[in-house]
């Protein structure tokens, strides 16, 4: 069974408290928020699978000087049926699987230029070296960024995550200027490709129709910057965590390498075990109860995912890593009309990159003895370092 590492404390402290409110108080009110958290296994696949009494709509229920006004508050995350539904089939004509798999071997090419900068060393940062720029790489390729503006695309993302509890005011400062500066660079990007379409997602986007509608240039821009936060952010860390789930597990690497048919199953054990997302909020339509509370309409909800996926009452051994988990219903991704869209990309890039980590670093891994610090996140689950030496 896994051992928390030293170095892993501050990382794995949330799990502690997961597993306590699972066993004491799986639906929680917090007075201070006003808002209902949710534990279980159940209790959070129904609230994000149950769109007609959980509503994604945060506008429809907090007052007007609340109201998000940020380009995501415009896209699919944020809409319930039938809106929801008619978008996500506009935008699926464009983000297409034949579109996905067109990208598999440039997602080889970007990962073998990444790896040539450092298998000769022994080390790497596999946040810094891999993690990161593959993501971000494909995702302004498939909208048709250039080079010189991608460390832009990086900045805007990071900034638009990193609200949490102990946000400052520059941080959220941050992230309103992260918003304005996408919406100025969308909305120019739509004009020159309005004018002159290219062979990339934007276009795709532009010309997408369902009876006769396309999309309005807020919904636009509220996909572009969902793909590019939700996108580059998740993979980051599906990347991130899975390297730590088989440092945290010693044979791993070896089964893997010897087996890549395990490959797959590792990754989706990886979304369960440090899930990437780690919270997921909705609003309750009308009054409903949970467990045995009573919750009123309007109220906030917290669907806390990476609990879910450590939930005894669903995953035996739910604590532990395993390689061959027969049955892995997790929520890594979602669940129901939200499942996550780029899933597919998103398992391709990083299934893609960890065949080549064993082709190319070999050897057995092993993860610096260093503090990992968590990213700053309310949303999002990883690492922002992670420091990895192979024998040479």
């Amino acid at each position: 069974m896994m051992q928390t590492k030293p170095n892993r404390e501050e990382l794995t402290a949330s799990y502690d408290w997961y597993r306590q409110m699972r066993e004491t108080q799986p639906v929680f009110f917090d007075p201070n928020i006003q808002a209902w958290h949710l534990f279980r296994y159940d209790d959070v696949a129904r609230v994000i699978t149950d769109h007609a009494t959980f509503s994604s709509e945060q506008n429809r229920f907090v007052p007007a000087e609340y109201r998000d006004v940020s380009p995501i508050s415009s896209s699919i995350v944020r809409l319930d049926p039938p809106r929801h539904r008619k978008l996500r089939n506009l935008v699926s004509q464009a983000f297409t699987p034949r579109m996905v798999a067109h990208m598999e071997l440039r997602i080889k090419e970007i990962t073998s230029e990444l790896l040539d900068q450092v298998q000769a060393q022994g080390e790497m940062d596999v946040i810094r070296d891999l993690a990161y720029p593959l993501p971000v790489t494909v995702i302004a390729e498939l909208l048709g960024v250039p080079t010189e503006r991608r460390e832009d695309f990086k900045q805007w993302s990071d900034a638009f995550v990193s609200g949490d509890a102990e946000a400052t005011e520059e941080d959220m400062q941050a992230g309103i200027q992260a918003s304005r500066d996408m919406v100025d660079y969308f909305t120019q990007v739509f004009e020159e490709r309005r004018a002159h379409p290219h062979d990339d997602l934007v276009s795709a986007l532009l010309l997408a129709e369902v009876d006769g509608e396309r999309l309005s240039n807020e919904e636009l821009i509220g996909f572009c910057v969902l793909l590019l936060v939700a996108g580059n952010e998740t993979t980051t860390n599906l990347i991130g965590n899975a390297i730590l789930c088989l440092d945290e597990n010693p044979g791993t690497v070896e089964r893997l390498r010897a087996n890549r048919e395990l490959v797959p199953g590792a990754l989706e054990e990886a979304l369960r075990y440090y899930s990437p997302v780690k919270l997921v909020p909705r609003w309750a339509v009308s009054e409903t109860t949970i467990g045995e509370q009573r919750i009123e309409a309007g109220q906030m909800l917290f669907a806390w995912v990476p609990s879910a996926n450590r939930d005894e009452a669903q995953f035996h051994n739910a604590d532990q890593f395993t390689l061959e988990r027969e049955t892995n219903r997790h929520l890594g991704f979602g669940h129901g009309i939200h499942f996550c869209l780029g899933a597919p990309l998103a398992r391709m890039e990083a299934k893609i990159a960890l065949n080549a980590m064993l082709d190319r670093l070999s050897g057995s891994w092993h993860v610096s003895d260093v503090p990992l610090s968590p990213i700053k996140s309310m949303s999002a689950f990883g690492v922002k370092n992670l420091p990895l030496t192979w024998e040479k």
